[in-house]
């Protein structure tokens, strides 16, 4: 037998879907090549890491871009995730940022992300990569 719960009664007041969230800009959706980089569900990133994901004019001078930025923060993703019990974890990824103080014209800051694996709109799993403070 399962109790009620205190909340049963109370009226949803809002709702915000993966869908919704994808369709406005608040999740971009990377899933071929997440699927390209191991991962088995449908994979999005936050709006904020996006756009640290975009390479400026001057990091593009010294050979960054989108695809490989973007690759290197999937593929620690998914090393993170097959040493990863949970549903949810931090990982490490070096993305440059054009400097005139680095000898070569890059700094390697490493950036702290989050991953979390959880139910997508319809109860699927889904996985969402973000900053810490996107959670």
């Amino acid at each position: 037998m399962t109790l009620p719960s205190p909340t049963d009664d109370w009226p949803v007041i809002s709702t915000y879907s993966r869908a919704e969230a994808l369709e406005d800009g608040a999740l971009v959706d990377v899933t071929p090549t997440a699927y390209e980089a191991g991962f088995r569900y449908p994979v999005a990133v936050t709006q904020a890491l996006q756009a640290m994901l975009e390479p400026g004019e001057a990091e593009q001078a010294l050979g960054q871009s989108y695809e490989g930025r973007l690759w290197d923060t999937l593929w620690m993703a998914w090393l993170s995730a097959r040493r990863t019990a949970g549903d949810r974890f931090t990982f490490q990824v070096i993305l440059a940022e054009a400097s005139d103080n680095a000898p070569d014209g890059l700094l390697l800051p490493e950036v702290t992300l989050v991953a979390i694996c959880g139910p997508g709109d319809h109860g699927e799993p889904v996985v969402t990569i973000g900053l810490p403070a996107d959670f």
